[in-house]
Formats: structure tokens, C-alpha cells, sequence
């Protein structure tokens, strides 16, 4: 009896994310390099600038190169900080470090209010608005409208939403980055990474009058030292009336049954998908949020779909930030 009940508690940690550290910190660098870019042209690079919260601590910021000016500027629109750099034409050589040190905090918000007092919608209008690859109406509106039939509440419409997500979208590891988040694309072929699962889900969450936002960020390694370059990854939050913000992350649940071949039925899916229902693991950190960006300064190119990564214009023409070894920079993490 003893026997089974220890090989119960060891398997019970096995399946629960909710054994995850509830912290994690350490030095997060960016290096970039674009001397090799075409010379005699004014360079300018603008760098998601990350901040603290009440789920996140960012000390020792250092930012170091042979630029012409830098600065730290903020969006207008999202809030979200940018740190930006020039070069003149003239330059030869063009360097920028930026690091910080970050701790995030695990988030679980359970047991959620499931009372709902009176609320304007429009106070949170910007997050009811369609996006260019998110709309909220037509085919996403028919589909809001079934998988929220018979439910009266944000949190019931919020929870129909995200089951109807982990359960018909699936991870794609074919998908370029984190995925452009082209939902009318992604009802006919719901794959894809984080940006594309979590943009199906703003975009029905809206729909259906929830106020909903992305949420882009980086991964924290869960080694000692690693190169995070490609580490990034966005998650969603709702806007719970009399309660506040509630982070969701449909996209990781699809990640994990990728990544440990589960399926829909396993209790290990069923763990995940609690967990990451109001929940979300400490090895991520904040960056930025909004869709369709006009940076500060604005940029040559058009509005930026997601601003997860770095970008930079060669002579008003933009680089392509998926492309790190060509674009020419590296965001290493070291455990402190």
C-alpha cells in the first residue's frame, strides 16, 4: 500500500506543470551586428526594451555600441518600450549590446470569480478591435457565436474559447518564427506556432465582446546557459470584469502534446490545459504587446504585424528579422 501510494505522488508530479519553479532569473544579452549591411546608408534599429512589473523584476540595464544616438522611446498606441539606435551613412562599423537582468514570476490565477458585476465595454474598446490578419466578423463571428452558444459570462464565453482552441488548433513546427497570425488562413488550415494559435484565439474572444490582447515575449532557458535567439513566444490575456487581466496560452498546450506525443485525451493534456488556463510558467518574460505597430521613431516600412523582434531598415529598407544570422544578431541567457 505504501508502495503504491509513493508511486502515485511520483507520478502525479510527472504530469503536473504546477511542479514548475515558480521563479526564474538570470542575464539576458543581445548583440547585434549589422557592419556587414550595405554601407553608405543611414541605419537605424529599433529593439523590444524589456521592463518591469508586477510579474517581472528588470535591473541592470546596459546598453552599449558605436551608434550615432540611442535612445529608449515608447509606443503611443500599446505602451510597449523600444529601445533605438542610429547610425549616420558614414558609418563602417555598427554595433549595439543591450542587457538586463530579469526575474519573472510564475502566474496561476485560479478559482476565478465566476460572478460578474456591470462593466462598459468601451472602456476596453481598443481590445475589441479587429487587427489586419484578426478580424471579428463574417466566418469568425458564425464560429464565436457557436462555440459561445448558451454561455452568459466573460469567463464562460473566455473558457468555451480556449477549450475550442487547444482542441481544433494544432502546432505546426514548419511554421516560419513564431507564425504570422493570419486567422481567415488559419480556419481553413489551423496550424501553426504560438503568434498563430494565440491570434485564433483573440480574434474569436473579440468577437464574442471579450477584451483580448497578445502578449510577446522571450523564453528563459531552463539551462544554466544558452543561446535564446529563436526563443520567441507570445501568450494571450483576457480581461476578466471585476477581477482584471487573465493570461491564457492555448499555443503551449498544443506545443507540449506536440513535443511529448500526447493527445486529447491523455491527463496529461488535461493538466496542461488547466495550468495554462489563468496560468502561465516563469521561464518567459514580457517584451511587448499590440499588433500592426507603428514604432517611435516610426519606421520606413509598413506597420509591423508583431514586434517580438528586433528590426532594422538599411536606407529606410527593413531587414528580415527571422532571419538572425543574416540580420546579424544573437540574444544569448547565462543563470544568475
Amino acid at each position: 500500500m505504501k508502495k503504491m501510494l509513493l508511486s502515485l505522488i511520483a507520478l502525479s508530479l510527472v504530469l503536473a506543470p504546477a511542479a514548475w519553479a515558480k521563479s526564474r532569473s538570470g542575464l539576458v544579452t543581445y548583440e547585434v551586428d549589422l557592419s556587414k549591411q550595405d554601407a553608405g546608408k543611414e541605419t537605424k534599429l529599433w529593439v523590444p526594451y524589456a521592463v518591469s512589473d508586477k510579474n517581472q523584476n528588470v535591473t541592470d540595464v546596459k546598453v552599449t555600441g558605436d551608434f550615432a544616438a540611442s535612445a529608449v522611446y515608447t509606443d503611443p498606441v500599446n505602451g510597449t518600450p523600444i529601445l533605438f539606435a542610429r547610425w549616420d551613412k558614414g558609418a563602417t562599423s555598427r554595433k549595439l549590446s543591450y542587457s538586463f537582468k530579469v526575474e519573472r514570476q510564475e502566474i496561476q490565477l485560479k478559482n476565478l470569480p465566476t460572478s460578474e458585476p456591470a462593466w462598459n465595454s468601451a472602456d476596453y474598446a481598443e481590445y475589441l478591435q479587429p487587427t489586419s490578419m484578426g478580424p471579428t466578423t463574417g466566418e469568425i463571428k458564425k464560429l464565436s457565436d457557436q462555440i459561445t452558444q448558451g454561455k452568459k459570462t466573460v469567463l464562460e464565453k473566455a473558457r468555451a474559447i480556449y477549450d475550442w482552441t487547444c482542441e481544433n488548433m494544432y502546432r505546426d513546427p514548419a511554421t516560419r518564427g513564431c507564425g504570422k497570425g493570419d486567422v481567415c488562413e488559419l480556419l481553413k488550415r489551423p496550424g501553426g506556432k504560438c503568434t498563430d494559435i494565440s491570434s485564433v484565439y483573440i480574434a474569436l474572444a473579440r468577437a464574442a465582446g471579450i477584451p483580448s490582447r497578445e502578449v510577446f515575449g522571450l523564453r528563459l532557458s531552463k539551462k544554466a546557459q544558452e543561446d535564446i535567439t529563436t526563443y520567441q513566444h507570445c501568450w494571450v490575456e483576457f480581461f476578466l470584469p471585476g477581477f482584471g487581466w487573465v493570461p491564457v496560452d492555448p499555443a503551449d498546450v498544443r506545443k507540449a502534446m506536440l513535443v511529448e506525443k500526447l493527445e486529447l485525451k491523455d491527463a496529461k493534456t488535461r493538466e496542461y490545459r488547466e495550468y495554462f488556463w489563468g496560468g502561465i510558467d516563469a521561464y518567459r518574460f514580457k517584451l511587448a504587446q499590440g499588433r500592426d505597430l507603428v514604432l517611435n521613431p516610426p519606421q520606413a516600412g509598413a506597420p509591423l504585424n508583431t514586434f517580438g523582434y528586433p528590426y532594422a531598415e538599411i536606407g529606410g529598407t527593413p531587414l528580415d528579422f527571422y532571419e538572425p544570422k543574416g540580420f546579424s544578431y544573437t540574444i544569448n541567457y547565462l543563470e544568475r
